[in-house]
């Protein structure tokens, strides 16, 4: 009883160990879901501002342009996967995952060859894992993305699909993220990347608004070069800043009912503890009656 007694003390104090570090983690995700929550709201001006001029010069001007035309017939398509770069996050990933694979099953039905893109440490483990082919993968900046990754993803897609497909081109690029709902809610999304669909601009102005004058230098065609890319990196940078926000959500999340699961076993051997402990007792108090009792009855017999 001893033993036992001594190992439900043990197991108590690993799991208060345990609890310890669920709950720091859970206070750090909850800090840093805070500061991924201003980035994404500091860099919405900028996307906002950088998707007017898209729309001013695809509404002002009949250019075409090779991130906005639409093949006529799709044969390949990329799909770069969002997840992240540790655990401890529940089923963030492996939702994402999932949702990659039914779009690849999606891709594939409509007898399109799928080229993968994977950003994180937990899709390229699993892509590894399963010998499935990585075009090329990034990671180290899950929680905290920056706009240089971004601008390092984009480039790579917009080369792949401005490349023939001889060369390993595509001809569309897809991204499948976790969009970020609220703290309790983070759902896996996916959005066509490529070819862009510019939406032009329809509603009639108001009856006070003054329609600008567009001037484009040195031509329309230069000023698409030159916003398009920065277009698509903007909405890359979007999407993992989102990633980013969820994942953390997620990690707090998971972190909390780890803490909790914690507790909850804690007193479970507490208890079980206790009532070990009493079990012994109450056994050290019969042996000592019964000793007694044995004792008066030699006496009794001896007179």
């Amino acid at each position: 009883m001893v033993s036992s007694l001594r190992e439900y003390r043990a197991r108590i104090k690993s799991v208060q160990a345990t609890a310890k570090i669920t709950r720091a983690m859970e206070l750090i995700a909850a800090s840093r879901i805070v500061k991924a929550q201003q980035r994404a709201r500091s860099a919405t001006p900028y996307a906002r501002e950088l998707t007017r001029a898209v729309s001013a010069v695809a509404t002002f001007s009949n250019v075409d342009h090779p991130l906005t035309t639409e093949p006529e017939s799709s044969t390949r398509a990329a799909v770069l996967v969002v997840t992240s770069d540790r655990g401890l996050a529940g089923a963030y990933s492996s939702g994402v995952l999932k949702e990659a694979g039914r779009l690849r099953e999606k891709l594939s039905s409509e007898g399109k060859e799928v080229a993968t893109y994977v950003s994180g440490r937990k899709g390229i483990a699993y892509y590894s894992f399963r010998r499935r082919e990585v075009v090329k993968s990034w990671s180290g900046f899950s929680d905290s993305p920056t706009y240089k990754a971004a601008h390092e993803i984009g480039q790579t897609l917009i080369d792949t699909f401005l490349a023939d497909n001889e060369e390993g081109g595509v001809d569309e690029v897809h991204i499948v993220f976790t969009r970020f709902v609220s703290m309790l809610v983070q759902r896996p999304d996916v959005i066509r990347m490529l070819p862009l669909e510019v939406v032009e601009g329809t509603e009639p102005p108001a009856e006070d608004e003054v329609l600008p004058l567009y001037e484009f230098e040195p031509s329309a065609d230069e000023v698409l070069d030159a916003l398009l890319p920065r277009y698509v990196q903007s909405r890359i940078y979007f999407c993992l800043l989102q990633a980013a926000a969820s994942e953390l959500a997620a990690r707090q999340r998971a972190m909390k009912s780890a803490t909790d699961n914690a507790n909850d076993l804690i007193e479970t051997y507490t208890r079980v503890a206790n009532q070990a402990r009493q079990a012994g007792i109450t056994q050290e108090i019969s042996e000592i009656v019964g000793g007694v009792n044995a004792l008066a009855d030699a006496s009794a017999g001896s007179e």
